[in-house]
């Protein structure tokens, strides 16, 4: 195969260590000239693609690009759009293959969750019908860690390490004052139908729910809402404790399947807007129990938190990005690089490789057994997979006291088509 450019965009919710694959990906595909020309990166993820508005990172320095390890947020810019099927948006798919032939694009990566690798699998089975074969790779990325086929996702750890910690803070914060003040405490983490950010809370309380430590309680998407049973329990912690700290998913249902913070939106890939189910709770409590209470939004501030990373996150981002270079110059299309566990304790993990088919539009949530008989902690088997995801630190560079983050130029490819509408 004659050498060809590499498009690679961001796509989704930014996390703490996407750029860590983006780093991987344009540090290997520098490594393969004889295959790889430049790497055109989206800006503002495939929107980019569409629009003709391209990156060129050839222009960006070694030292640079490699800072980009480090760096939280999206650095060339993601989006939620999702591509339709071909019957829908013919257009769209037309403009992607004309702007791939326009730059001479023959690699094409996608750097993101489930949405995302449906976009990839769509270009991969699309292309070559249309006239432009595409090399199509996907870079796996999700906080949410629900996608199939892989141990973990990278984006996860870091989360996981990130709410952990601020629960255990804050409930030690609460503790302190609990017996003349607040006596509950809720975090609201991210999480739509697939509870593991929630899970991963669970590690502060050290051997479980019976040890007294915060979070005393987990409220998991895939466990439907049981008021009296919760209310019961958190009354228990209160006795016991004298406070009760809670954790809840953003996707916290009733038993008719209803969100409890649905607040009748969609956002750009269909999905119901959430928000609020934290303040919903700790409403509940002072409605039906009286108890003062306190309730914090982890919000952006959960996969932003490049500060407290976790290093195995931080290390298993840049591996599959460096693999995902590797699969496209080997010449295999339509797959994406995996986590595969080989043991828990000492954790040893390596590369695997998995079809974009049977990844995309697959949710992965929750095992049974991870969630504890009454629906309101976690397993030891569920700890035991959770706890090397956090393992080890891996701190950005610090200058006047600040994480030291890099910006890139992000300079423009010359566009050579005409304008086109998204």
């Amino acid at each position: 195969m004659a050498v060809k450019n590499a498009f690679y965009a961001q796509s989704g919710g930014p996390t703490a260590v996407i750029n860590a694959s983006a780093c991987a990906v344009i540090e290997t595909a520098r490594a393969h000239p004889d295959k790889i020309g430049k790497v055109f990166a989206g800006r503002n993820g495939i929107v980019g693609a569409l629009t003709e508005d391209l990156i060129d990172t050839s222009l960006e320095s070694p030292a640079d690009i490699a800072r980009l390890r480090t760096t939280p947020g999206a650095a060339f810019g993601s989006c939620r759009y999702k591509l339709k099927s071909i019957e829908e948006h013919r257009a769209q798919y037309e403009r992607l293959i004309e702007v791939c032939r326009a730059h001479d694009i023959g690699y094409f990566f996608y750097n993101g969750g489930n949405d995302s690798m449906d976009t990839a699998w769509k270009v991969s089975q699309l292309s070559e019908k249309m006239g432009h074969p595409l090399i199509c790779v996907g870079v796996p990325k999700t906080v949410d860690n629900d996608l199939p086929l892989t141990d973990c996702c990278p984006g996860f750890g870091s989360v996981a390490k990130y709410v952990a910690t601020s629960i255990r803070e804050a409930g030690l914060d609460v503790a302190s004052m609990a017996r003349t003040s607040t006596k509950i405490f809720v975090l609201e983490v991210m999480g739509r139908h697939a509870g593991w950010i929630t899970a991963a809370c669970g590690l502060a309380s050290g051997s479980g729910a019976d040890s007294g430590q915060p979070p005393h309680i987990l409220l998991f998407p895939e466990v439907p809402f049981d008021e009296a049973a919760f209310l019961a329990r958190v009354q228990q912690c209160v006795d016991r404790y004298d406070y009760c700290a809670i954790a809840v998913s953003e996707g916290l249902k009733t038993a008719d399947g209803k969100f409890v913070s649905e607040q009748g939106g969609k956002d750009a890939f269909g999905h119901s807007q959430l928000g609020g189910a934290g303040q919903w709770i700790a409403q509940l409590i002072k409605d039906k129990l009286g108890h003062k209470y306190h309730w914090a939004l982890a919000d952006y501030l959960q996969r932003a938190a490049r500060h407290i990373a976790s290093k195995t996150d931080a290390d298993q981002a840049y591996a599959l990005g460096k693999a995902a270079v590797e699969l496209a110059v080997a010449g295999r299309n339509a797959v994406m690089p995996t986590v595969q566990r080989l043991a828990d304790a000492p954790y040893r993990w390596e590369v695997g490789v998995a079809e974009l088919k049977d990844v995309a539009n697959v949710e992965r949530k929750m095992p049974a057994d991870f969630i504890s008989a009454d629906g309101f902690h976690i397993t030891d088997k569920c700890r035991a997979y959770l706890a090397p995801l956090i393992e080890g630190e891996d701190y950005p560079p610090y200058r006047h006291g600040l994480p030291d983050y890099v910006s890139l130029k992000n300079i423009a490819v010359p566009r050579q088509l005409g304008e086109f509408k998204v």
